[in-house]
């Protein structure tokens, strides 16, 4: 059968939807994620709050945005539920920033901007220091104290 979307075989298309789908279901979580935390809600437990929102557990969102197929049932559901048109988990869209979002946009122009405007033993402490954050040693409580 050949797929609405294209003329490729059935295979293909099939691969081609099943990562639509999950870039787009990635994509609603960033977007719920920065309106959250644009609320003041905390980093700690967006995960299952978005996987609450699309009335799934946190295991089955797990594993959708990383591997899992979305099949159709599933994808109308998540539609649905963060209030898209059916089919807008199909639909294959332009990511600004080839997936970045604004707020990251922005974060990495400030770091640019800063690496630039410091010197080398400065960039080597802002490597080191966002190393540490990467890698979890930062907790959001010791941020909080540098921003004082």
């Amino acid at each position: 059968m050949p797929s609405q979307t294209s003329d490729l075989p059935e295979d293909k298309a099939s691969a081609n939807v099943t990562l639509t789908r999950q870039r787009n279901a990635r994509l609603l979580f960033q977007e719920y994620a920065e309106a959250q935390l644009s609320a003041g809600a905390a980093p700690n437990g967006l995960e299952q709050a978005f996987a609450k929102t699309i009335q799934v557990s946190p295991s089955m969102w797990s594993q959708i945005k990383s591997s899992r197929p979305i099949g159709d049932k599933i994808a109308r559901q998540i539609e649905a539920a963060r209030d898209k048109p059916k089919g807008w988990l199909d639909e294959a869209r332009e990511q600004a920033g080839s997936g970045v979002s604004q707020g990251e946009q922005q974060i990495l122009a400030l770091m640019l901007k800063a690496w630039r405007a410091t010197n080398a033993v400065g960039r080597k402490q802002m490597k080191h220091f966002l190393r540490e954050v990467a890698e979890g040693r930062v907790t959001p409580e010791m941020m909080k104290g540098l921003m004082r």
